[in-house]
């Protein structure tokens, strides 16, 4: 029976995994405390006035020791890819970091989710870096559990999101030979249940174990078989044996909305067998009694969890473990350089709360209230770019919480119902913003404010700038103005 005196310290809470393991654990009667680098996203979730909340960067030792203070059991789910250059180093240094602070501050347990490791086979850069993290917790001094994952299967799981939107868009495919490699996926819920089960491990246990669904299969079957549930028509795919890992993550980068830095790394782990080759956890964590849960119906449960909007966590939600941190247009004394400021003002015959309305659902499928073309082919050529583009819309049609991407932003700073500010993720030379607030006047009238603000990166910033500036009036004045319009006839 698991004991309600245990603390969890969970990293990467505000990710895929992460957020929903923190709920787990909850359920279990666990104390948990979160590590994350930006409060405000912890708080966007719905366990935020539940769990203890740690600020600390995974690149700081006297950061990550005082966030393990007190903790029995300390899951790992940091995780730098996506991030281009040598993630690889980045994530061995960090995880260096978090071993030497756990065995320091007396920690009973880490438990890692990491990637499987075929035998005999050239492994990815993705899934070497994955195995080095694993030998770096497992010598920590701490008993250490590494579970080793193939492809997760859940909503807004980014392997699940590539498999879903290659499936879904092209009835006619040309694939790489690596759809043929063998690889057997496991569902999310599994998974969540296999980390939370780690938590009561005996103390002597320290080593790897392999999770796995019940089915074997390959790339190629994945697709297929995602069809038939998904209610599509019969998929034709022509492997060949000249797509290179590149010009397959370019491809995944133009047609889901996994952006190509992270698309490669994960295409060329699908060159890799990944396959359990062991079922030792069972041991420990007991099966359910009806069995781990097969490919089709993981496939179900996620697209039921999609359609009805029901979808916690996503990909595109996660910070890397070693993000960037920018300065804010807000700061008093802005320390980032020059700053260039494109700000407009629009009297609105409208409540404060039909404004904000429609700004809060703003993107997406619902755009962005001027020049349509003009958004797409922006979008197009940021995702040439490698850059996310539009597609990854939105978590909710209406709703926004600090964290959330947005098309090709992120949502920065949120203080419902009177400002938005947005940070931009496109492939610039530079950092953008676009701010919204909505000011209420003793007149009884509503003032909506928009500012869009660019901080430029060398002579190609300043040459975007001023390139770029005289179509504002189209794009940011035909917004403002359209926002407006939507308000009032609400």
């Amino acid at each position: 029976m698991t004991s309600p005196k245990k603390k969890c310290l969970v990293t990467g809470a505000t990710g895929y995994v992460g957020g929903r393991l923190v709920t787990v654990l909850l359920e279990k009667g666990f104390d948990v405390r979160v590590m994350v680098r930006d409060e405000r996203k912890a708080r966007a979730h719905t366990w935020c006035d539940r769990v203890e909340i740690a600020v600390g960067d995974a690149t700081d030792a006297g950061q990550v020791e005082s966030a393990l203070e007190g903790i029995d059991v300390a899951y790992y789910l940091l995780h730098s890819i996506g991030t281009g250059g040598d993630f690889g180093e980045t994530e061995r240094r960090i995880a260096e970091t978090f071993a030497a602070a756990a065995k320091t501050c007396g920690v009973e347990r880490i438990v890692y989710l990491g990637g499987m490791q075929p035998e005999g086979e050239i492994l990815s850069e993705h899934l070497r870096s994955r195995a080095e993290v694993g030998e770096v917790l497992l010598s920590s001094g701490v008993p250490t559990a590494v579970l080793q994952a193939g492809i997760v299967i859940g909503s807004g799981s980014a392997s699940f999101e590539m498999l879903r939107y290659l499936t879904e868009r092209l009835p006619v495919m040309v694939v790489p030979k690596w759809v043929h490699t063998k690889i057997q996926p496991i569902a999310i819920r599994d998974v969540l249940r296999y980390l939370a089960g780690c938590a009561d491990l005996p103390a002597d246990v320290n080593r790897a174990f392999d999770i796995g669904g019940p089915d074997v299969m390959s790339y190629l079957d994945m697709m297929r078989r995602y069809a038939k549930v998904a209610g599509l028509k019969k998929r034709f795919i022509i492997p060949v044996p000249v797509l290179s890992p590149t010009l397959s993550s370019h491809w995944v980068g133009l047609i889901t909305p996994v952006p190509r830095d992270l698309a490669r790394p994960l295409v060329e782990s699908l060159r890799n067998t990944v396959v359990a080759r062991e079922h030792d956890i069972a041991k420990y964590v007991p099966d359910p009694a009806d069995g781990l849960i097969g490919y089709e119906r993981s496939v179900q449960l996620a697209l039921t969890k999609i359609q009805e909007l029901d979808v916690p966590t996503r990909w595109s939600s996660a910070s890397t473990a070693e993000a960037p941190s920018e300065p804010l247009p807000s700061d008093p004394d802005w320390a980032g350089g020059s700053l260039y400021v494109d700000e407009r003002e629009h009297e609105v015959s409208a409540t404060p709360d039909a404004l904000w309305s429609v700004i809060e659902g703003i993107g997406g499928d619902n755009g962005w209230y001027s020049f349509p073309l003009g958004w797409r082919v922006r979008g197009w050529i940021d995702r040439l770019c490698g850059g996310p583009g539009l597609r990854r819309g939105r978590r909710d049609p209406q709703d926004l919480a600090v964290g959330d991407s947005l098309d090709f932003w992120r949502v920065e700073e949120l203080d419902d119902g009177r400002f938005l500010r947005l940070r931009a993720e496109m492939r610039l030379p530079g950092l953008a913003w676009l701010e919204l607030s909505v000011v209420s006047t003793e007149g009884g009238t509503t003032t909506f404010r928009q500012r869009a603000l660019f901080h430029p990166r060398g002579l190609a910033g300043q040459f975007y700038w001023w390139s770029v500036l005289p179509f504002h009036g189209i794009v940011f004045g035909s917004m403002q103005r359209n926002i407006a319009k939507a308000a009032e006839r609400l």
